[in-house]
């Protein structure tokens, strides 16, 4: 029976795959790279799933999931195969006494993908500890060690490697410390629940505790039970303007390098569309998370289509609302909108 994305997609939509290859080792994964470069079939590199959405006609090509086990601590070095699911790292690295990436708890997808989204949350992000990257180069079939900065990190969760099939991230190495303390905490809620002032430290343990706490609350850590984590997350960036247009000056902001950044979820309500909005539109298969407005939420038997469709409507309005256009976040395969 052919597999779909739908069943590797934490937003459980998506047509068939062609071809899946399930690399279990970093040198498996050079060797499935290596041989699909030797034919003109396309290719996919699929990691958790967590900001995929891919279009119902599927993917006509080969799939290299990337499964890799691989996980050394070093000292206050932590290497990590691309395939390692994420939360298993923050687990693991907290046991072993360091911290550092604690405040990243309970985000779904794999390590292979931190540095492509620069994946961050309450007050941290992937930059914020990243050593070293190992990439494999499509173009030049080599392995190579990228330093940060080679990167490109900045605003819009960017990095060089979001909109290129060019390098696939082998492994990832983190620098995090020892000395029983967090990282400075940032998020006013989590400072609250731990009862500390905002840009103090904790137990990392409780830290995670306290941010899982948050992302339960807001339907962000997976749970097959639960609809509002039929998501990709985020499904919308916030936006980043050089000039905010009159409509839209109460939106709540922040400086950036490039111009303001608005709150999406704000943008979003304010235009119309609360949480759980959507039930009662169209067939009902797609709608905001009940818990908050920035996730679109698969409410079981939707299809790409409808996703797109709703995520659509969502864009027009804010856009009719607040002269604002609201760009996807997730990684778009064969489909738009």
């Amino acid at each position: 029976m052919t597999m779909t994305f739908a069943e590797l997609t934490t937003m459980r939509v998506g047509g068939p795959i062609g071809r899946l290859e399930v690399a279990r080792s970093t040198p498996h994964a050079i060797d499935l790279l290596r041989d699909a470069g030797d034919t003109d079939e396309p290719l996919l590199v699929l990691g958790g799933g967590s900001n995929l959405v891919v279009g119902d006609v599927g993917w006509d090509g080969t799939v290299v999931r990337m499964a890799s086990g691989e996980f050394d601590i070093d000292g206050e070095l932590v290497t990590a195969a691309a395939g390692v699911e994420w939360d298993h790292l923050v687990r693991t690295v907290l046991a072993a006494g360091l911290s550092g990436v604690e405040a990243l708890s309970g985000i779904p997808g794999s390590v292979g993908g931190t540095p492509v989204q620069n994946v961050g949350a309450y007050g941290t992000v992937t930059s914020d500890v990243l050593e070293s990257v190992t990439v494999f180069d499509r173009t030049t079939d080599e392995v190579e060690v990228w330093s940060p900065e080679r990167c490109g990190f900045g605003t819009h969760r960017m990095s060089v490697f979001k909109h290129s099939d060019r390098w696939v991230v082998l492994d990832v190495t983190y620098r995090l410390r020892r000395g029983g303390q967090s990282a400075p905490v940032t998020f006013p809620a989590v400072a609250k629940r731990l009862g500390i002032e905002v840009g103090g430290t904790a137990d990392p343990a409780d830290v995670r505790e306290a941010v899982l706490e948050q992302r339960r609350a807001r339907g962000m850590v997976l749970d097959a039970a639960d609809h509002d984590t039929w998501s990709v997350g985020s499904f919308f960036l916030n936006p980043v303007l050089a000039e905010v247009p009159d409509r839209a000056r109460e939106c709540p902001g922040q400086p950036d390098a490039k111009g303001t950044k608005l709150h999406a979820a704000w943008l979003i309500q304010h235009a119309g569309f609360g949480p759980g909005y959507g039930s009662d539109w169209g067939n009902g298969t797609v709608s905001l998370s009940t818990r908050h407005t920035l996730a679109l939420t698969n409410r079981g038997g939707a299809t790409t289509a409808d996703v797109l469709k709703f995520a659509a409507h969502i864009r027009d309005g804010v856009q009719s609302t607040f002269d604002v256009d609201l760009t996807p976040e997730c990684h778009l395969v064969n489909c738009s909108f």
